[in-house]
């Protein structure tokens, strides 16, 4: 039989807050508590655990080496616990108060709005925080966990994800643009002497440049309206969702271009839960709202599971 933990998530949260604040009468104000309970709580921690946890300089309280390294594991035990809590909560209210959603741009904005109309007459009392991301920013939002859906372009490892939809990106240019005055189909080196539109990765810990080409001048955006609106006006040339330019095809003021290989790029979108094991009910009956819009699209992509 394991043996009971001698320190409590208590002690941690005023050791974060003793941290965070600066000293023990900062984090005593922002506990609402009075300042020896706090110094005992973190006297006592010290004492349960043999290690020296903090170190006044000044009039700051710092960690020392040992007591950043149990911190940040502690952390996580505190964010986990939280997350439970507001979990109980959601479950005991019948449905969560919220469903926060991040969704890869190249998600098509129709299927997104689809579900999300469903969604809202069927759960008008849970609100939805959207946020639009790019590339990594997905895996952002999922390891700092500030989504409970997250619709990216891979899954990061520790998570599981459903193949939600494909979506196909064309390389295209303005019909006047000078890669298209070619007499043959265009090589990679063809591209790099022109200009390419590259949509900015949202995401800041591990950002990615899937698509350039190492064109010697890269235009960055930070939308697809705008990379859009910049090629049509002749400026690049760029990789685009099929959805975003079948109308400005049709209507000439697109064009694709003729590759020798590389003109269609296959682009997969998984739909994946921030926190798995703890999924509320809003939050499952949209993600199945968002699988029957993309599975409604196209007899090809995927249906739910």
């Amino acid at each position: 039989m394991p043996s009971l933990s001698r320190t409590t998530l208590e002690q941690w949260r005023v050791l974060r807050a003793i941290v965070e604040h600066g000293g023990y009468a900062q984090a005593a104000d922002a506990l609402h508590r009075s300042q020896s309970s706090v110094s005992y709580a973190v006297a006592r921690l010290q004492e349960q655990l043999g290690v020296e946890l903090l170190k006044i300089e000044g009039r700051k309280a710092r960690l020392t080496e040992k007591g950043q390294v149990l911190l940040a594991s502690a952390t996580e035990l505190l964010h986990d616990a939280d997350k439970l809590e507001q979990f109980a909560q959601s479950l005991q209210k019948g449905r969560e108060a919220e469903v926060r959603l991040a969704v890869d741009v190249a998600f098509p904005t129709p299927l997104l709005l689809q579900a999300l109309r469903r969604f809202t007459q069927r759960t008008p009392q849970t609100q939805v925080q959207l946020a639009e991301v790019v590339l990594s920013g997905a895996d952002d939002a999922l390891l700092q966990h500030e989504a409970d859906i997250v619709i990216g372009t891979r899954v990061p490892a520790g998570f599981l994800g459903t193949l939600l939809v494909n979506i196909e990106f064309l390389a295209v240019a303005h019909p006047t643009h000078p890669l298209h005055q070619f007499e043959r189909q265009l090589k990679a080196d063809d591209l790099k002497r022109h200009t390419q539109i590259v949509i900015r990765d949202s995401g800041t810990q591990h950002p990615r440049d899937e698509g350039w080409l190492g064109a010697t001048r890269r235009w960055t955006v930070t939308s697809m309206e705008a990379s859009l609106a910049m090629i049509e006006a002749g400026l690049g040339y760029a990789w685009l969702p099929r959805h975003l330019t079948a109308g400005p095809i049709r209507s000439g003021g697109l064009q694709p271009l003729a590759l020798e290989q590389g003109c269609v790029r296959l682009v997969p979108l998984y739909l994946m839960f921030g926190r798995t094991g703890h999924v509320g009910p809003a939050t499952r009956e949209l993600a199945d709202m968002l699988q029957e819009a993309a599975a409604s699209e196209s007899p090809s992509n995927p249906k739910p599971q």
